[in-house]
């Protein structure tokens, strides 16, 4: 079966069709070994669907993307188009309006990547992806996304289980967080070089390492059952799914085990309104934002679309428990 390459006039299947429909489309494809034949008659490129679909991306990232399993997560979603996912972002290294990442990052290059891993752990070094990804079986994983700005979405990530990742490199015990780093490259990401940013590049995330650890923190390497594209992190992110967007860090190069709180981006900035945790909490407002509800996309002047906030965005139950005794209202 040959997988057509799609212009960016053509209608995404993902619009045009419900996604379980989408959903058994692409299962019968890997069933009936697409990929296999894909691979062996077509460049590296074939699997990739999409224009803008990570391009360069490689034949083995769009194989193993392809075949990941479906889980449980979020069946009761409906995830937002394609289009909305990948043309609605914030990823300031391209620009600070939301269709900039769409337009500005087809020239980053993602093949070949490599994550360089030190710290407070045994196992230190330079990774290429495709280490890091041995071995890893990759999951489809339909997360709500909930941005500080108080706009949400529901995307269908395909990675793998941060926690795997990090035990291969055997955090000491010392190790009590862990830091992310994005690229830093002013050729690539414009934004970097211009003098008018007030962001200290390059964009710097952590987390407490039992929150890194929870079953929901995930890496993601595509969505939609394709390679991740450029504009929204390629070719691995983060993805906490019960904070503010801006924790699941973009374009990953580094990982820091560390025995003390990381400096982060947005909280170094602005501290008053950006916390280190930066949980969902409808109960605690951002200066500019009420955090009480939020505008489900895709929305429009007539059908905003605008729902209740939930405590941690929905997944109170799998991580409540990791802020007991805390006040969230001072340490957000």
């Amino acid at each position: 079966m040959i997988i057509r390459k799609q212009r960016r006039s053509d209608p995404l299947s993902s619009e045009i069709t419900p996604y379980s429909v989408y959903k058994k489309r692409r299962e019968f494809m890997a069933q009936a070994g697409a990929v296999t034949l894909a691979a062996a008659a077509f460049p590296a490129q074939a699997l990739v669907t999409r224009d803008d679909a990570a391009p360069g991306a490689p034949q083995w990232l769009a194989r193993q993307v392809l075949q990941a399993q479906e889980t449980a997560f979020g069946k009761d979603e409906k995830p937002a188009p394609y289009s909305t996912i990948t043309q609605y972002n914030n990823f300031y290294e391209f620009g600070y309006n939301k269709t900039d990442p769409y337009r500005h990052s087809g020239s980053l290059k993602t093949d070949p990547w490599s994550v360089r891993v030190e710290g407070e752990c045994e196992v230190q070094g330079d990774y290429s992806l495709d280490d890091l990804l041995k071995g890893m079986a990759l999951e489809e994983r339909i997360y709500r996304l909930r941005c500080v700005e108080a706009w949400s979405m529901v995307i269908p990530w395909v990675g793998f289980q941060l926690s795997q990742l990090l035990k291969r490199f055997k955090p000491l015990s010392s190790a009590k967080y862990v830091e992310f780093v994005t690229l830093n490259d002013p050729e690539q990401m414009p934004e970097q070089k211009s003098r008018f940013s007030t962001i200290d590049w390059p964009y710097r995330e952590g987390l407490r390492m039992d929150e890194a650890m929870n079953p929901l923190t995930i890496m993601a390497v595509g969505l939609y059952g394709e390679v991740l594209p450029n504009q929204n992190g390629a070719p691995l992110r983060l993805v906490v799914p019960w904070k503010y967007g801006f924790k699941s860090i973009k374009s990953i190069v580094a990982i820091r085990f560390r025995e003390t709180m990381p400096r982060t981006t947005w909280n170094e900035l602005a501290p008053q309104e950006y916390g280190f945790y930066a949980n969902v909490n409808p109960q605690v407002d951002h200066p500019r934002w009420s955090q009480a509800s939020e505008r489900r996309l895709p929305s429009g002047l007539f059908s905003p679309n605008r729902i209740d906030t939930r405590m941690f965005n929905g997944y109170e139950e799998e991580v409540a428990s990791l802020y007991q005794g805390m006040d969230l209202r001072k340490q957000y």
